[in-house]
Parts: C-alpha cells; structure tokens; sequence
C-alpha cells in the first residue's frame, strides 16, 4: 500500500509539471499516442516471443529469464497504455532489451553461446559419428 501511494504521488507531481509545460492538447495527444503504441506492442507480441523462444534454443538465456523478459515487456505494454507520463516513462524503458536484461541478469548471470552458426556447427559434429543403417526382415510369415 505505501508503494502504491508513493508511486501515485510520483505520477501526480510529474504529470502536472510535464502537463503545464505540454498543454492540454499536447498531453490528450502523447496520453493517446502511448496508449495505441501500448496497444501495438500488446498485438506484435508474437514476434517477441518467437525471438526470446529462438534465444532459450540457442542456450542464450535459460527459462527463468524467457519468463521475466516476456513479463517486462507484457507489462511494460500496459503501462503504456495506462494514462500518466511516470507509467509512460516506466513502460518505454521495459520495451528495450537492453534495459530488461539489466534488471533479469542482476541476480541471474547466465553465459551461454549465442551464435547461431557455433550452436549448428556442434550439432553436425554430433551427427558425423552416427552411421545410418536399414534393418530388412527375411522372416516372411505372418503368424
């Protein structure tokens, strides 16, 4: 509960001085603006999680952190959409993957091999050692 007050706090002081150096329109606009980019962040969510999941095959980064960059960025996503600058604010910096990794890998150091072309060149090293063979039944009877 304090949090939450001393965020609304935050988010009122912030949004009246930002308000009366914008304007009125200026701020219906950018309050508009964010909520239709929040909104096309929420709809293009699929690309995102098709590269973080392309990162987890790679061993780029383990499934904890799949979990809490998909999470950053669904909630960075409705704080855009949320009117106020402070949410604003807060919701563009957890759309960039710089910004969230910071926040993931501050308790979790993860170093994986991110190369695509390492991580396929080990697979066909693994397979040149595997011979194929066709096993043919003489046996003819059905029983």
């Amino acid at each position: 509960m304090l949090y939450f007050v001393i965020y609304l706090f935050l988010e009122v002081l912030l949004s009246v001085s930002i308000s009366s150096a914008l304007g009125g329109l200026l701020t219906f606009i950018e309050i508009m603006t964010s909520a239709f980019i929040g909104l096309g962040i929420l709809i293009n969510f699929r690309k995102t999680l098709v590269e973080n999941m392309t990162a987890v095959s790679y061993n780029c980064i383990d499934l904890e952190q799949f979990a809490r960059l998909n999470l950053f960025t669904l909630f960075g996503a409705v704080l855009l959409i949320l009117p106020g600058f402070l949410t604003d604010i807060l919701g563009i910096l957890m759309q960039f993957s710089v910004f969230t990794s910071m926040l993931v890998n501050r308790y979790n150091v993860k170093s994986g091999n991110c190369n695509e072309s390492d991580t396929q060149q080990n697979n066909l090293k693994k397979d040149s050692n595997v011979i194929d063979v066709e096993i043919i039944n003489n046996n003819t009877t059905i029983n």
